[in-house]
C-alpha cells in the first residue's frame, strides 16, 4: 500500500482558511457591538414610550378611539420601533465603513493618477505570486524528497526488525504461557531501537478468526501509548490478507498533539498462531525540518519581495519623473509661459526625449512670437488705415450727401448715379466704423460704461427704429416677457447695437414672417432672444455664424447691406458684459439669437433664464418660461436643437452661430 505526507499547498490552503476565519470572527465581531448598540438605543426608546405612556391617563378602548383601531398615519409602536432599530444600525454600519470607503478612495486616487504606483504595485503582486508559485513547488518537492527518505529508511529497518523477531521465535522453547509471554516482553521493545535515528514504536495484534492447533498465549502487546485502533483498518486488512509488507501514513497522538508517522506492517507466527506486527516510526524531527525549511522560504520570499518593490520603485521612478517633469512643463506652455524647458541630464533615451521636446518648445515659441507680431502688425495696419480713411471718406461723404440733395436737377443717369454714390459711401462709412471698434476689441482698448437700466425700454426702442425695414419686409414684431422691471447693469450704447444687430438679422431673414422677441430674467441674469421663422441656418452655417466677413449665403440678395462684422462685433460686446450671445438655426424652421447678461457686470451665469430657442404660449402673444428654468440652476432642462447649457462665462465660438446683418 502507498501514500503520502499532507503537501506544503495543503497548509497553506490551511493558513489562508485560518486567516479567513479570523477575519469573519472579527466582521461578526463588529456586527455584534453594532447590533448592541442598536439595541441599547431601541431599549431607550421603549422606556420613553413607556414612560410618556404612562404619564397619560388611558381612554376607553385601550386609549384609542374608534375600538382600540389605530388611527390613519399613525404606526404600531412595533413597527416604529423596528423602523428606528433599523435606521440606527444603518446609520451605525455606515460610520464604522467611513474609513474603509476613505481608504478605498485614496487607493482608486493613487492608481487613476500615479503609472509609479500602478507599476511598483502590479510588480509586487506578480511577483508574490510567481513567488508563491515556485515556493509551492520547491516546499512540495523537498516534503517528498524527506517522506520519501524516511519511507524507504523505514522500511528496510522494519525488514530487519521483523526478520530478527521473527527468528527469535522460531529458534525459541516455550512450554508454558508465563515462557512465552516472558520471550515476546523481551523481544519486542528491542524494536524500538534508542539508537536509530527515527524512533520507533511496535504493535503486535493476532490475526482474528485464525485457526489455531496449540493454544494462543500472547494476545496484544504494544509500545506505551500505542492501541490498536491507531492503525488504520485499510492497512490492517492488506496485513491480514497478504503476504508482503506494507505501509500507511497516520497521525501518531503524543501527548496532547498528533505527529505524523508511518505505519508499516507484516505477520509474524509465534507457537503456531499468526500475529500482525506494526511499527510505527515519529516523523517529527522530519516534519520540523520541513516547518523550518518553508519558514525560511516564506521570510526569504517576503524580503525578496519587499526588495523587489523597492528596486522597483527606484526604477520606476527615474522613469517616471522625467515624464511627470515634461508633464508640468507642458502645463506651463499651455498657460503661455512660452519660456519653460526640460531639465536634460544624460545621453540616454529620455534625455533625447527632453532636448526634443525642448526643441519643439522652442520652435514653437518662435512660431507663436512670429504669429503674435503679425497679428499686431495686422492690428495696427487696419488700425492705422482705418483711422487714415476717415478724413478723406468724410470729405467723400459731404460731397456725396450735396450730389444726393441736388439730385432732382440732375439727369436720370446722373440722378441713379449720386444715388448709389451716396449709399456706397454711407455703407463704407459703416463698415469703417465696424474696423475701427474690432481693432478696440483686438488691442484691449474696448472698456464699458455700465448703468442701471431698465432693458424692456431699450428693446422698445430698437423695435421702434427698425419698424421702416420691418414694413418694408411685410413681418410683424412681437415682444413677449416673463415678469416685468428687467434691471440690469449694462452698457446701453453697447446693448443697443447687439439688438439692433439681431432684430435686423431676424428681419432681412425672415421672409416675410413674424419675428418674436421674448425676454426672461431669473435671480442671476436677463436672457432676451430674437426668433426668426425664416430660411433658418445649416449644421455648417450654425457652426460659423460669428466668424468676421462671413456670411450664409454670400450670393443672396440683401436690402440693406452689412460689413459682415455686425455679430462678431456684438459677440464681442457681450463677452464685455461677462455674458452670452448664442445662437440656434434649423433650415426651413428659422434661427434664434439668445443673449445673455448678468444682472450686474462681472456676475457668473450657471444657467440662461431661456432655453434655445425659446416656447411660446399659443394665441398669447407671452413667453412660456417653465417652471425648471426660472428656478435654482441646480435642474437644468432640456433644449431642443442645443446642448447642455456652456460652464460659466462666455459662450465659446463653438457653441454660437451667426447670421450675417448691418450692424
Amino acid at each position: 500500500m502507498s501514500g503520502s505526507g499532507g503537501s506544503s499547498l495543503a497548509r497553506f490552503r490551511a493558513w489562508l482558511r485560518s486567516r479567513a476565519l479570523a477575519l469573519a470572527a472579527l466582521m461578526r465581531g463588529v456586527a455584534v457591538a453594532l447590533y448592541l448598540v442598536a439595541e441599547s438605543a431601541t431599549e431607550r426608546y421603549r422606556a420613553r414610550q413607556q414612560r410618556r405612556q404612562a404619564s397619560v391617563p388611558l381612554e376607553p378602548n385601550g386609549g384609542q378611539p374608534d375600538g382600540g383601531r389605530p388611527e390613519a398615519g399613525h404606526e404600531p409602536e412595533g413597527e416604529a420601533g423596528r423602523r428606528a432599530w433599523l435606521r440606527r444600525a444603518a446609520r451605525a454600519g455606515a460610520i464604522a465603513s467611513r474609513p474603509l470607503v476613505r481608504l478605498r478612495n485614496a487607493f482608486l486616487y493613487r492608481w487613476r493618477r500615479s503609472l509609479q504606483f500602478r507599476t511598483v504595485l502590479m510588480t509586487l503582486v506578480l511577483t508574490f505570486a510567481a513567488f508563491g508559485a515556485v515556493g509551492a513547488y520547491l516546499s512540495s518537492q523537498i516534503e517528498h524528497g524527506l517522506f520519501n527518505e524516511r519511507l524507504q529508511q523505514a522500511e528496510v529497518e522494519t525488514r530487519r526488525g521483523v526478520q530478527q523477531v521473527q527468528e527469535t521465535f522460531d529458534g525459541a522453547q516455550v512450554g508454558d504461557q508465563q515462557s512465552a509471554q516472558k520471550l515476546v516482553n523481551d523481544t519486542l521493545p528491542l524494536l524500538e531501537g534508542s539508537g536509530t535515528e527515527i524512533q520507533r514504536r511496535f504493535l503486535l495484534i493476532a490475526v482474528p478468526n485464525q485457526p489455531s492447533s496449540r493454544p494462543r498465549w500472547v494476545d496484544t502487546r504494544a509500545s506505551f501509548n500505542i492501541v490498536p485502533t491507531m492503525i488504520p483498518q485499510d492497512l490492517r486488512s492488506a496485513v491480514q490478507n497478504g503476504s508482503g509488507q506494507y505501509w500507511r501514513s497516520i497521525n501518531l497522538p503524543l501527548g496532547t498533539k498528533d505527529v505524523p508517522a508511518i505505519a508499516v506492517g507484516n505477520k509474524v507466527t509465534f507457537n503456531g498462531s499468526v500475529y500482525e506486527l506494526y511499527l510505527l516510526y515519529d516523523l517529527s524531527n522530519a516534519q520540523d525540518t520541513l516547518d523550518y525549511i518553508q519558514g525560511v522560504l516564506w521570510i526569504g520570499g517576503m524580503v525578496l519581495v519587499l526588495l523587489i518593490g523597492a528596486i522597483a520603485w527606484y526604477v520606476t521612478r527615474a522613469v517616471v519623473s522625467p515624464v511627470r517633469h515634461a508633464a508640468i512643463v507642458s502645463e506651463k506652455l499651455a498657460g503661455g509661459h512660452l519660456q519653460e524647458r526640460m531639465v536634460v541630464r544624460g545621453e540616454d533615451e529620455v534625455a533625447r526625449l527632453g532636448a526634443s521636446f525642448n526643441h519643439m518648445a522652442a520652435s514653437l515659441q518662435e512660431q507663436i512670437t512670429q504669429l503674435a507680431n503679425l497679428s499686431q502688425m495686422q492690428q495696427r495696419f487696419v488700425s492705422d488705415v482705418s483711422h487714415e480713411l476717415r478724413t478723406p471718406l468724410t470729405t467723400v461723404r459731404m460731397a456725396a450727401e450735396v450730389l444726393h440733395d441736388a439730385r432732382d436737377s440732375f439727369d436720370p443717369v446722373n440722378r441713379r448715379s449720386a444715388e448709389l454714390l451716396y449709399h456706397q459711401v454711407e455703407r463704407f462709412q459703416d463698415l469703417l466704423a465696424d474696423l475701427l471698434e474690432i481693432s478696440r476689441f483686438d488691442a484691449g482698448a474696448a472698456v464699458l460704461d455700465p448703468e442701471y437700466h431698465d432693458i424692456l425700454p431699450l428693446i422698445r426702442k430698437v423695435v421702434e427704429d427698425a419698424q421702416p425695414l420691418a414694413d418694408n419686409c411685410g413681418s410683424s414684431v412681437n415682444i413677449g416677457t416673463a415678469g416685468s422691471g428687467f434691471i440690469v447693469e449694462m452698457d446701453s450704447r453697447r446693448i443697443e447695437r447687439i439688438l439692433r444687430n439681431l432684430l435686423v438679422n431676424a428681419l432681412e431673414h425672415g421672409e416675410g414672417r413674424p419675428v418674436e422677441i421674448m425676454v426672461a430674467a431669473n435671480e442671476e441674469a436677463v436672457a432676451v432672444a430674437v426668433r426668426d421663422h425664416g430660411i433658418g441656418m445649416s449644421p455648417a452655417a450654425v457652426a460659423r455664424v460669428f466668424d468676421r466677413f462671413w456670411r450664409a449665403d454670400p450670393a443672396r440678395a440683401r436690402t440693406t447691406g452689412g460689413s459682415g462684422l455686425g455679430l462678431s462685433i456684438a459677440t464681442e460686446d457681450a463677452r464685455l458684459h461677462g455674458g452670452w450671445l448664442q445662437a440656434w438655426g434649423k433650415e426651413n424652421e428659422g434661427s434664434c439669437f439668445r443673449l445673455t447678461l448678468p444682472l450686474k457686470v462681472g456676475g457668473v451665469i450657471h444657467r440662461s433664464p431661456l432655453p434655445l430657442p425659446p416656447g411660446q404660449v399659443a394665441g398669447t402673444g407671452r413667453v412660456h418660461v417653465p417652471a425648471a428654468i426660472t428656478s435654482a440652476p441646480s435642474a437644468p432642462a432640456e433644449q431642443p436643437g442645443l446642448p447642455d447649457q456652456p460652464a460659466p462665462g462666455p459662450a465659446p465660438a463653438g457653441t454660437t452661430h451667426r447670421v450675417e446683418a448691418s450692424s
